[in-house]
């Protein structure tokens, strides 16, 4: 008995919500498991029914699905066949009534529960217990991107292969469907193709006949303070090394340095000169390696005085023109409201752009096409910010590397130390300011310097 109820919604919603051809093939179904239905039974999930499909109604498609609604009980009560006397045309009567008295007319717009669901920032679904979607919000619609009267009342088979949800969407499915095989209750976090993290929780509901409830949540802001706290405490740690270590390497050094060069003239004499050369060489790497990493614990306080921005961005490109037109690439300054001011160390902040255009050139470089590189540095005002732009058309980053790109030690040259964006890091966030970066491997990368303005008192 219980089995018509479960095919009974999806039925109706694809009558109601979808077209005559799709809904015969489940009238049919319905044929051989309605008799030994009551009509009092009938009327009651029917009216049950409708309240789901309006609670996933746009406004102005509600009159649309309480007419068809009304169609489809018509027929479901002709094909019980209940009534075969003499009085069938006051049965009809009776029946049409009855069936008008089912349909939620009274309901013109949805309840305050249902309107506090529908705008609620986490997306919210109900499947019953047989897989059948019965219920989505709107922000639900908006993290699969298909509306909702397109998914109401399909099982979760039907949206495996539904065309309308992306592939990446439908891989989720699988892989929550393959944990839900061994848990009751799931948990986890996902990532979608645009970078977004979820958090995806499905609940069964006994209070609801079994009914699973699938919520996810939009997390990204939490992800990334997270990442945020994380990469202080590394740069904290980094810190007290740096600490530690600094003096037990840089005194030997200079001891070693200062003994090759009084070697050097012997060393001449015999013909191995080179030897000399690159062992002072490799020593004024490994001090310039210590110098980064002793700036990366703890940059020195910012001797601030208040620049235009336009001058700052101009200056980054006369003191980079010369290299990026070496290694093939164009640079192009621009300056959407020439008049911002942020009060800064110059010397420090020039670093950083420095840095970041050095990296720019380097990653036009490993592309390795054709294509003529292109660095673009601009600027603009943003709320209580000014934004410095630099964006590169080089060979981009994945993923796994963009997480990490301001992590100490990391670094994808041969011959990088991997401090100079986690310096970056510190110089920014020592200012009041913040940096965010958006890559794609094989278009390129920008990033955004957000630095707080100086407001002039007229």
């Amino acid at each position: 008995m219980q089995r018509w109820r479960t095919r009974y919604f999806p039925a109706l919603a694809e009558f109601a919500l979808g077209g005559e051809e799709s809904s015969s093939r489940e009238l049919a179904s319905l044929r051989s498991i309605l008799p030994g239905v009551s009509t009092e039974e009938l009327l009651w999930h029917h009216e049950e029914s409708v309240r789901f499909l309006l609670s996933n109604a746009e406004p102005e498609d509600r009159m649309t699905i309480m007419h068809r609604s009304l169609l489809f009980l018509m027929e479901m009560l002709a094909l019980l066949r209940l009534r075969q006397s003499a009085d069938e045309e006051i049965d009809k009567d009776r029946l049409r009534e009855a069936a008008i008295d089912s349909m939620p007319i009274d309901e013109e717009r949805p309840d305050r529960f249902e309107t506090v669901l529908q705008h609620m920032d986490s997306g919210i679904a109900l499947f019953d217990s047989e897989g059948y979607l019965r219920f989505l919000n709107v922000q639900m619609s908006r993290f699969l991107q298909t509306p909702r009267k397109a998914l109401v009342g399909n099982s979760v088979r039907q949206l495996m292969y539904h065309p309308l949800l992306r592939k990446s969407i439908r891989k989720i499915f699988v892989r929550m469907l393959k944990e839900m095989v061994y848990h009751r209750r799931y948990h986890a976090e996902f990532q979608d193709s645009n970078g977004k993290f979820l958090l995806i929780s499905i609940t069964q509901i006994d209070e609801l006949d079994g009914d699973y409830l699938i919520s996810v949540k939009d997390v990204s802001e939490y992800k990334q303070i997270e990442q945020t706290a994380f990469q202080n405490d590394k740069l904290a740690m980094l810190g007290k090394i740096a600490a530690a270590i600094a003096h037990e390497i840089r005194n030997p050094l200079t001891s070693i340095r200062g003994f090759i060069q009084l070697l050097k003239p012997y060393l001449e004499s015999i013909g191995k000169q080179e030897y000399a050369r690159i062992i002072l060489s490799e020593i004024d790497r490994a001090n310039d390696i210590i110098f980064e990493f002793l700036n990366s614990s703890k940059p020195t306080a910012p001797m601030k005085q208040t620049l235009r921005v336009a001058s700052l961005v101009k200056e980054t490109i006369l003191l980079t023109e010369s290299e990026a037109h070496m290694k093939g690439c164009e640079l192009y300054g621009e300056n959407n409201d020439p008049a911002i001011s942020i009060a800064i160390d110059v010397k420090q902040i020039k670093q950083v752009l420095l840095n970041i255009v050095k990296n720019a050139m380097d990653a036009i470089h490993e592309a390795g096409d054709e294509r003529k590189g292109r660095i673009e540095v601009s600027s603009r005002r943003e709320g209580r910010f000014a934004v410095i732009r630099i964006r590169d058309n080089g060979k981009g980053m994945d993923r796994t590397t963009l997480n990490r790109l301001f992590d100490p030690f990391f670094t994808t040259k041969e011959e990088g130390t991997g401090l100079g964006l986690s310096v970056s890091y510190r110089i920014i966030r020592n200012h009041g300011g913040t940096i965010q970066v958006e890559s794609r491997e094989g278009e390129g990368t920008e990033f955004k310097i957000y630095l707080p303005l100086v407001i002039e008192r007229e």
